[in-house]
């Protein structure tokens, strides 16, 4: 998939560009996602999939090898132990395509954003 080659603007160009299996995976992270956080707006952000909430979220993105999960780098920081298995930068956790995602661990995590993305909402509110 080369996302540089057609303009995405939905959630839906993004996922319909890829395999049927990929889609699979791609549906299955956005209803996780949606799920946990019903009032997040979904957009596209740096052409990959976006949830905002009193800001980003998370993203997602899928790649040759991989999945992409992107919920910023308190999240990497809160669930290190966690994600010990998987590839993690600052903010970016890789979930390899061979190995089953760990939806409940992504649950937890958005989880974890929601809270952090509200609490930020409230501080600026005061």
């Amino acid at each position: 998939m080369d996302a540089s080659k057609k303009q995405i603007t939905t959630i839906d160009d993004y996922i319909a560009m890829f395999p049927a299996d990929v889609q699979a995976v791609l549906e299955q992270l956005r209803q996780t996602i949606r799920q946990v956080a019903p009032d997040a707006k979904e957009a596209i952000s740096y052409q990959i999939p976006t949830f905002k909430l009193n800001g980003n979220l998370v993203y997602f993105a899928a790649f040759k090898n991989h999945y992409g999960f992107y919920p910023a780098s308190s999240s990497i920081a809160a669930f290190e132990t966690d994600l010990a298995p998987y590839t993690t930068s600052k903010g970016a956790i890789q979930f390899p395509k061979d190995r089953p995602i760990p939806f409940d661990l992504i649950t937890r995590i958005v989880e974890f954003r929601v809270q952090e993305n509200l609490a930020k909402g409230k501080k600026k509110k005061a």
